[in-house]
């Protein structure tokens, strides 16, 4: 058997093997269904994610951990009151709610704009690399106190609002750990998140570190909002796992989300912008005409998996050729 047709062949069980393994055998929490596990974990970078997995160190192998590891963190900690300061500035200013209203150079998030039906809403300060201009102007304080703390790749403010809650996900890149730090919480045992089983209630002043490809949902079953500064830190890895990630942040980089018109906008953000209103129409197509929405969704996803394998196929062929 050609080596492109051994290669391909491992790699399509490896995938396999690692959609198979994230689904059922990663972790305490498991999803209702696979057909959740596919809408809300994106299966398609598990192979990947497993990579990053295996290279976690030991020590990091957890769901939740402390965030003593992050160097100069101590500074985030220590002037937090600092930063919930700015953060309640913008709240109160409206700039949260601004940036996820219809229309807004910030509602077209790839990452996050399916929070925004449960009230949830989001101001960016940074992200893999780019530091926004609106946030420099906005919260000059906490973007000098991210400047000091390298291994922060993205941070934002973000809003749960009383009485909201945000359903079980997962997030679909590995590349990082999820930071949170309360500013402005209820303090309740009421306003939690759970990562993989484990319940952390947000405190203010109060920090923890969780590995978000785990299942996770968050719950504010108070009569106050939840404030929270939260930051993409680095998963502590081996030589396999800073090669991949160098491939997310790559990813990363061009997802970037603007708040305001002075802001950046990365490259897969201003596609998914242009492509909104065809969204739009699909859903209106979901409301009205269900299975044909289901049969073109189909052929649209077994399309993209298709070119994909083509691609690994292909690679392999050149590989082949490059070899012999």
């Amino acid at each position: 058997m050609q080596f492109s047709s051994l290669f391909f062949a491992a790699l399509m069980m490896y995938s396999i093997a690692s959609i198979a393994y994230t689904y059922r055998w990663r972790g305490n929490t498991r999803y209702h269904s696979f057909s959740q596990y596919m809408r809300k974990s994106w299966p398609i970078f598990a192979p990947l994610n497993c990579l990053m997995f295996m290279s976690t160190r030991a020590w990091a192998r957890k769901s939740v951990l402390d965030a003593h590891y992050i160097k100069n963190i101590h500074l985030i900690r220590e002037n937090w009151q600092i930063i919930r300061d700015e953060a309640l500035a913008l709240q109160s200013s409206g700039a949260f709610e601004a940036t996820k209203a219809p229309g807004s150079v910030g509602y077209y998030d790839l990452g996050f704009r399916t929070f925004y039906k449960r009230g949830w809403s989001k101001f960016y300060l940074k992200w893999y690399g780019t530091t926004h201009a609106s946030a420099q102007r906005l919260c000059p304080k906490t973007v000098a106190l991210l400047r000091q703390v390298p291994q922060i790749r993205g941070a934002i403010f973000s809003v749960l609002p009383a009485g909201s809650e945000l359903t079980l996900h997962a997030d679909p890149m590995a590349c990082s750990f999820r930071y949170h730090l309360g500013l402005a919480t209820p303090n309740s045992d009421h306003c939690y998140i759970n990562v993989d089983g484990v319940n952390r209630v947000w405190r203010d002043g109060k920090d923890f570190v969780f590995d978000e490809t785990y299942p996770h949902y968050a719950h504010n079953n108070t009569e106050s909002s939840r404030l929270i500064f939260m930051c993409d830190v680095d998963r502590p890895v081996t030589f396999i796992g800073r090669a991949v990630h160098s491939l997310y942040a790559f990813i990363a980089k061009a997802t970037v989300v603007p708040n305001t018109d002075e802001d950046k906008r990365g490259v897969l953000s201003a596609v998914f912008c242009n492509l909104a209103p065809l969204r739009q129409k699909t859903l209106a197509l979901r409301a009205t005409h269900y299975r044909t929405y289901k049969f073109l969704k189909f052929i649209l996803n077994s399309s993209l998996v298709g070119v994909i394998l083509a691609i690994f196929y292909g690679g392999a062929r050149a590989l082949e050729a490059s070899i012999s």
